[in-house]
């Protein structure tokens, strides 16, 4: 009988590719320093200062947790990796767990997903100690539609098999009821966000907000996670030398900084003409944005769109292009970009994965790419 994954791959071929990258030891390393870098100046109380003065009010709220799949994204560059952005909610980590078994690495693969199952205990132990954890509730919009769905259903299986109950929820199915935050009448301890809603200022995550606002609930990632590390505006200071030395960051780790971080600016109206002119130096994000929604390699720019990025609060990223790999394929070979995602968990790397693709973006639709081990060479 075949398992969940085994059926995914049957029925979602495309977020897979066949392919696996190996990636010099150096590099790796590289990454792994600058992450240690980024991850000291978040911890520095004028940084996080900084950070949390223009997030929303709910980002201020402190917590123990420190936020469960933080994704470090890079392009590997001939001047080595580059740091594209940070997300908090990365999806993929337990997809890419399930696939290095079909890449003969198994045992890895199972050291990781019980490596996920106790950060989720710590997260729970951090804010409640000793107390049990009974219940976690895997909570997107709509989860059921959702691209990256296939990944809730393993989730709830791997926390299941560890003595955990889990359910799958849309946020409007949860229920606050003054002391503790409830699905379908049972009590939730803890809520993995996969929400995009990363204020919970929308009207459906109401309950959610109000039970971790009172310290009912465990919720991870949280705003302030996101406030912290996803707020791409954030990258404007990591990037900028003078910047970090007014927080007081030491000669070595800016140097790291400002080797592994593209400039990044932002995108101010008055410079209008300037920002159009160079405007094929640039790749145009929006500050909340994640993934590839909203966002705008400058050369494939028109007028009208560039005149909704000018008003629209974005940041502006000099371009760092994707390394590019030969893959190959059941009738020959292609050339793909590849994006390198690093999930970390209290700034150590779990797990490094490759998005394979062609195009501007990831897109998981281009054939022989999608989801791919990243292996030490």
């Amino acid at each position: 009988m075949k398992n969940t994954f085994d059926r995914l791959l049957e029925r979602q071929p495309q977020l897979f590719s066949a392919a696996d990258l190996v990636v010099p030891a150096a590099t790796l390393q590289a990454t792994a320093d600058l992450i240690a870098a980024i991850e000291s100046v978040i911890a520095l109380p004028a940084y996080r200062a900084h950070a949390l003065a223009q997030a929303p009010a709910i980002a201020r709220r402190d917590c123990a947790a420190r936020g469960v799949f933080m994704g470090y994204d890079f392009h590997l560059t001939a001047g080595g990796p580059q740091l594209i952005e940070i997300n908090t909610n990365a999806g993929g980590g337990l997809l890419n767990a399930y696939l290095l078994a079909a890449h003969g690495r198994g045992d890895a693969g199972q050291a990781i997903k019980d490596e996920f199952v106790a950060m989720f205990r710590e997260e729970w132990r951090l804010e409640r100690g000793d107390a049990p954890l009974g219940r976690i509730a895997i909570v997107d919009e709509q989860p059921a539609g959702q691209f990256l769905a296939p990944e809730f259903e393993l989730f709830r299986e791997l926390f299941e098999a560890h003595g955990i109950a889990a359910v799958i929820a849309d946020p409007h199915e949860l229920a606050w009821d003054g002391e503790a935050l409830r699905h379908a009448g049972e009590v939730v301890d803890l809520v993995y966000n996969r929400l995009t809603d990363f204020a919970l200022d929308a009207t459906g995550s109401a309950a959610l907000r109000a039970a971790w606002e009172a310290g009912a609930v465990v919720l991870t990632p949280h705003p302030r996670a996101h406030a912290l590390y996803a707020d791409k505006r954030n990258l404007m200071l990591l990037s900028d030398d003078a910047a970090l030395a007014a927080l007081g960051v030491d000669d070595a780790t800016r140097r790291t900084l400002l080797a592994g971080i593209p400039r990044t600016v932002a995108v101010d109206p008055q410079k209008a003409d300037e920002f159009w002119a160079g405007r094929k130096a640039w790749f145009f994000k929006p500050p909340a944005g994640f993934g590839s929604r909203a966002a705008y390699r400058g050369d494939k720019l028109t007028k009208r769109v560039f005149d909704e990025i000018l008003h629209g609060g974005y940041i502006a990223q000099s371009i760092a292009p994707p390394s590019e790999h030969v893959v190959r394929l059941a009738d020959g070979e292609t050339t793909m970009k590849a994006d390198i995602r690093c999930y970390v968990y209290a700034g150590r790397i779990q797990l490094v994965a490759a998005r394979l693709y062609q195009g501007q973006t990831t897109n998981f639709r281009t054939p022989g790419g999608g989801f791919a081990p990243v292996f030490a060479g």
